[in-house]
Parts: structure tokens; sequence; C-alpha cells
């Protein structure tokens, strides 16, 4: 939850957002439990842009992680360079295959905890998703532009810690 708000408090563009209302269509597709008040799902994926440089620039994608959209995730995957796994506690189950998906292509990850109010704690998430303690993992509001640049920073370092040390790297002179 938070993927569509998130990357339209962060874009510098107006985003591409595929928010739709959610009709008696989705009941039993469409998983509404524990978020009071949800009256609208992403019906394809949001699209922003964040340039941070003139060669540099940061596409982002807001992936919805229902099943019916999992063909979507190859696909990103061919030009990506890593992710944000955006955690909703209330729904923690919802961010399993996710992860499970991002570590099978070996994509690195950064994990943020969208804060709604009081959960789990960061340690409890870590537990509850097995993540390794090389993934970083923050909390952060989703409506909060500078808490969504923290997490992007988060992901650049990460990224760039990464590649920095990979085998491929290693090897070039």
């Amino acid at each position: 939850m938070g993927k569509t708000t998130m990357v339209g408090s962060v874009s510098e563009i107006r985003p591409l957002s595929t928010e739709e209302i959610m009709t008696q269509a989705g009941v039993g597709i469409d998983d509404a439990s524990g978020v009071r008040h949800k009256s609208t799902t992403t019906a394809a994926f949001d699209f922003g842009r964040i340039t941070l440089t003139e060669q540099k620039v940061l596409y982002l994608f807001g992936v919805p992680g229902q099943e019916r959209f999992w063909f979507l995730w190859d696909q990103l995957f061919a030009g990506s360079l890593g992710a944000v796994v955006l955690v909703d506690t209330r729904r923690m189950a919802d961010s399993w295959y996710s992860v499970d998906r991002l570590e099978h292509h070996a994509m690195p990850f950064v994990v943020a905890v969208n804060r709604f109010g009081p959960g789990p704690g960061l340690d409890e998430v870590r537990d509850a998703l097995s993540l390794s303690g090389d993934v970083p993992l923050l909390d952060c509001d989703a409506r909060e532009r500078q808490s969504c640049k923290d997490v992007l920073v988060t992901l650049v370092r990460h990224l760039t810690h990464t590649y920095d040390r990979s085998p491929a790297q290693e090897s070039t002179p």
C-alpha cells in the first residue's frame, strides 16, 4: 500500500497513475481488508521520474503486487538496477511475493515500511519477511516527499555499494 502515493510524492513530473475506483467487480480480487476507507486500486502501474544528473535519471514504477500483475514484473526486471519494496505492516504478507521475486532475480532492493501509525518495529519486519542483514530496511511515510527521497537515496547508495563490489566490476581493468 502506498506505491501510487510514493511515486506521486517524489516524482518531478506529473506521474502517470492508473488508480481506479474499486467496484463490485473487484470483490474477491482486490483485498481491502485491514485498510479502512480504501476506495481505489491500481489498474496497471504508476510511473514517475527523478533527474539526478544530466546523464542519470531514476524512473519510478509503482507495480502492484496482486497476482494478476505478476507478468509485468519480469518485464521490469529486464532494465532495472534495483527496487524498493514498500511494506504496509497491516498487510505484511502481501510483500512476500515481491521479496521472493527480487531475490530470485538477484535484484538489489531496499525495504521501506510505510508507516500509517503504530506497528511492528523494523526488527520484527525483518524477521517476518526473512530479510537478510544486507537488505536495507527503513521507515517511511509515502505521503511525505522528503521521506520518499530518503528511501530512494538509500536505494541509490545500496546500488552503488552492490555494483562497486560485484565480481564483474572487480575483473574490469
